[in-house]
């Protein structure tokens, strides 16, 4: 079963890019995104089993080093007290923590550990994701519900490795995980931006932050 459209952009342009035994891969001709054939998206099952492995906790001075890539940038931007949602929380919460050591407060969300979509009720005035993007199989969907909750002049930080060329893509790492399946470039998040019309800064290779205008 091919792709028809974009997940993101929902362009029609969007052709084989790769296969391998990780599966099949299209890109977007207009934004650039790279997705997984609709065969090879995970259920919901496969995905829990998975996540379950992770062993990530606030107490890991290695993961919080991890989540600083994201954590310092954002935090230089934001005003004392901020309200933020840590989207994509995991089975251990630990962003929503750091933040909140910086006198910000936070609502998480996941849809295995922390599905309680009341938090797409409130207006924030920064949102985060770390390693969730690759997960999304309607990144559209989900964007936009984020986006709309986010304030005026709000931030959006997302870590997410970043594709490359078919070269790159072929021994890279990051597509060997079944539960990755969606893969952004620099030109998706500058489309995303154009879309949005918001202000973009890329970090380094893991991280962007988007302002709402």
């Amino acid at each position: 079963m091919s792709l028809d459209a974009c997940p993101l952009c929902q362009s029609e342009d969007i052709h084989f890019f790769y296969s391998d035994e990780h599966g099949i891969h299209y890109r977007c001709k207009v934004c650039d995104l790279i997705s997984s054939a609709p065969k090879d998206l995970p259920s919901p099952e496969t995905e829990l089993a998975r996540y379950d492995t992770h062993e990530n906790h606030p107490d890991d001075p290695g993961y919080r080093q991890f989540l600083s890539h994201l954590f310092e940038p954002m935090n230089e931007l934001l005003a004392p007290g901020s309200f933020g949602l840590d989207f994509g929380s995991g089975p251990g919460p630990t962003l929503n923590i750091m933040f909140e050591e910086e006198g910000h407060t936070m609502n998480i969300y996941d849809p295995f550990y922390a599905d309680d979509r009341s938090v797409f009720n409130e207006e924030y005035d920064f949102i985060t994701s770390t390693e969730t993007f690759e997960h999304l199989h309607q990144p559209r969907k989900e964007i936009d519900l984020l986006w709309s909750c986010l304030k005026p002049e709000g931030h959006l930080g997302i870590m997410t490795k970043q594709a490359k060329d078919k070269e790159h893509f072929k021994d890279w790492h990051y597509k060997k995980d079944e539960t990755h399946v969606t893969f952004f470039s620099k030109d998706t998040f500058r489309w995303m931006a154009d879309y949005w019309k918001a202000d973009l800064t890329f970090y380094d290779h893991y991280v962007v932050i988007f302002q709402k205008p």
